[in-house]
């Protein structure tokens, strides 16, 4: 595994790797995530990610790092704690890494706001290389379930009437009761669902859930006839 580690790194120009990180990054060779094998992944979207730093003039070696590292957190098994963006941040703060490049791996999917341009290039870099035609495929049972997990998380709060997980469980369409869910308690809503989702579910790429409050009133009328 940490010849593999290696090879990954020196793909990509990175030689001064804690070797506990370059043993862990060849754990990637073994894994896949909906059927794209993560070393490929991790090169693929590492070179996109420079690439894109490169044209813009943002600090290519900081997105370098950042795409790198930006899924390790799915291979520490023997983390319980959190999710696989909790526990890559966990490890590059361990091992020392600038903060620029651990705020790359907690804001690759957008769980929370892009604090410098590096984090986008590295954001941008996963969702190319993960959206591509071709990167990904998953059987129908799993696609069908993850889609029906997602939309069972939005029905479970109070108020919420129903729910509709589109573009292969990115988006979430929540329809809530008006007369129990008031408009200032929307924001609170999409919030916790987004965080039930994150927990309990694994979805590629970030989850946009939108939340829908509408009333209606309607009369009917008796026009004269003649």
């Amino acid at each position: 595994m940490c010849q593999a580690g290696e090879k990954l790194c020196h793909d990509v120009g990175v030689y001064n790797m804690p070797a506990e990180v370059v043993c862990l990054l060849g754990r990637f060779k073994y894994r896949y995530s909906y059927g794209q094998n993560m070393i490929q992944h991790t090169l693929e979207e590492t070179r996109i990610g420079m690439e894109i730093a490169r044209i813009i003039g943002a600090d290519v070696n900081i997105v370098r790092l950042g795409c790198l590292l930006h899924d390790v957190g799915k291979i520490l098994t023997d983390w319980d704690e959190g999710t696989h963006v909790e526990r890559g941040v966990q490890l590059a703060k361990k091992f020392g890494f600038p903060e620029k490049v651990v705020n790359c791996i907690a804001e690759h999917h957008e769980d929370q706001p892009f604090s410098a341009v590096e984090s986008i290039c590295v954001y941008l870099g996963d969702a190319i290389s993960g959206g591509r035609p071709g990167a990904r495929h998953e059987n129908v049972e799993d696609y069908i379930k993850r889609l029906d997990d997602i939309e069972k998380i939005a029905i479970s709060f109070e108020g919420v009437e129903r729910a509709f997980a589109v573009q292969a469980g990115r988006e979430v369409r929540v329809i809530v009761l008006p007369e129990k869910i008031t408009d200032d308690e929307l924001p609170k809503l999409v919030h916790d669902i987004g965080e039930r989702i994150q927990k309990e579910v694994m979805v590629p790429g970030s989850v946009k859930i939108t939340a829908i409050r509408e009333t209606r009133f309607s009369d009917s009328i008796i026009t004269a006839t003649s």
